[in-house]
C-alpha cells in the first residue's frame, strides 16, 4: 500500500446495513467520500491526505457489499434509498450533524441521491465521474434493453445474479485488471468494452499487456485481495436494483439538487457522451452548481488518474462554501 494511505484510522460504524467500513484522516468539517464500482475506500487514498492538510475531516467509506462493510444476503437491500440512510447514519456515527459529500460512478449517483433526500445532512455535493440525471423517463431496464442491437448492454449483463460473478470471480485479479485498464485514458481500447456479443463476456473487450499507469501491482493487489475475499454480488447488487429505485424515487421525478455542487468529469469518459443531455440541463437539475469541469484526456477513474488535479479542484471547491 502507498505511503499516501498509512497516516488513517480505520474504524467500523453502525448503520441499517449492519456496519459500514471507514477511513478517515484530519479534522474540521467533514467530507464524506463514496467511492464507485468495482472500488473500495481505497481510491479515494490520493484525496485523504490532500483533505486532511487543508483543513477537513475526510471519511472514505466502503459501500455496503463492498470491503469490510455489511454484505445483506438480499439483492433489495442495495436499493438507493438504503445507501443514501448509510450515509447519513455515517455521519452521525462520525458525531457531526452535516457533511459535504463527494462520489465517484455509482459513488456519484449515490451522493446526489443522498444530496437529494437527505437535504438536513448533506449540505453540499460534489459528483465525479457521472453526471446527475434526475430520475424520470422508461424504467431502466426497458432503457438498456433496446440499446446494442445484436449484442448486450453491460448493465443488462450485470441483471442476472450469478451470471456476471461466473465471469469475474474465478479470476478477480485479471479481471480487474482489464476492467481498469479498459476505462483507462492511455490503454482503453476502440471499442470500448460496454457490450457483450451473444455468448460472450464482457472481458472479452479488455486491453491485456500492461497497466494503466495510474494502477501499480501493490494499487490492484489491494482491490483484488477485498474482492477475492467478498466476491462481487454485493458490488453487482447495485445495478440489479435500478428498476426499484426508479419506483422508489417517484416522488422525486425531475427533482432538482439544489444545495451547492460540482461536477468533474474525464473528456474520454463514455459517461460524458452518454449523458451529455444531462450536463446540458444543469442550469434547471443543479441550480447551485459551482463549478463543472471536464478534464481533457482523462478516463473514467478521475481521482486517480488526475489526483493532484482533483486535489486542487475539491478543496478550492470546498473552501468556497459557506461555512
Amino acid at each position: 500500500m502507498s505511503q499516501q494511505a498509512t497516516a488513517v484510522t480505520h474504524r467500523l460504524v453502525s448503520s441499517p446495513a449492519g456496519r459500514i467500513h471507514l477511513v478517515e484522516q484530519g479534522t474540521g468539517p467533514l467530507v464524506l467520500l463514496v467511492h464507485g464500482f468495482p472500488e473500495s475506500w481505497y481510491s479515494w487514498r490520493h484525496q485523504l491526505p490532500a483533505l486532511a492538510a487543508a483543513g477537513y475531516r475526510a471519511a472514505a467509506i466502503d459501500v455496503r457489499g463492498y470491503g469490510r462493510s455489511s454484505r445483506p444476503g438480499d439483492t433489495e437491500a442495495y436499493r438507493m434509498l438504503e445507501l443514501v440512510e448509510d450515509n447519513a447514519a455515517v455521519v452521525h456515527a462520525l458525531g457531526e450533524q452535516s457533511a459535504v459529500i463527494v462520489g465517484h460512478d455509482w459513488g456519484s449517483a449515490i451522493a446526489a441521491n443522498s444530496a437529494l433526500v437527505r437535504p438536513d445532512v448533506f449540505r453540499a455535493v460534489g459528483m465525479l465521474g457521472v453526471p446527475y440525471a434526475p430520475r424520470g423517463g422508461p424504467r431502466p431496464r426497458e432503457v438498456f434493453a433496446q440499446l446494442g442491437g445484436d449484442e448486450e448492454f453491460y448493465v443488462s449483463y450485470f441483471q442476472e445474479p450469478g451470471r456476471a460473478e461466473a465471469e469475474i470471480e474465478p479470476d478477480v485479479r485479471g479481471w480487474l485488471a482489464g476492467f481498469y485498464a479498459a476505462l483507462s485514458a492511455d490503454t482503453m481500447p476502440a471499442p470500448g468494452p460496454y457490450f457483450v456479443s451473444q455468448g460472450g463476456r464482457l472481458r472479452d473487450r479488455f486491453p491485456t499487456g500492461r497497466l494503466p499507469v495510474w494502477l501499480s501491482e501493490d494499487d490492484l493487489d489491494v482491490y483484488s485481495g477485498e474482492f477475492e475475499r467478498t466476491g462481487v454480488s454485493g458490488a453487482l447488487n447495485r445495478y440489479r436494483n435500478m428498476d426499484r429505485d426508479w419506483e422508489d424515487l417517484a416522488g422525486f421525478d425531475g427533482a432538482p439538487i439544489t444545495q451547492p455542487s460540482l461536477f468533474i468529469g474525464g473528456g474520454l469518459d463514455a459517461s460524458i457522451t452518454w449523458m451529455a443531455d444531462a450536463i446540458k440541463a444543469y442550469p434547471t437539475t443543479l441550480p447551485g452548481l459551482v463549478s463543472s469541469r471536464i478534464l481533457d484526456g482523462c478516463g473514467h477513474w478521475i481521482q486517480q488518474e488526475r489526483p493532484a488535479e482533483i486535489n486542487r479542484l475539491l478543496t478550492d471547491w470546498l473552501a468556497s462554501l459557506p461555512a
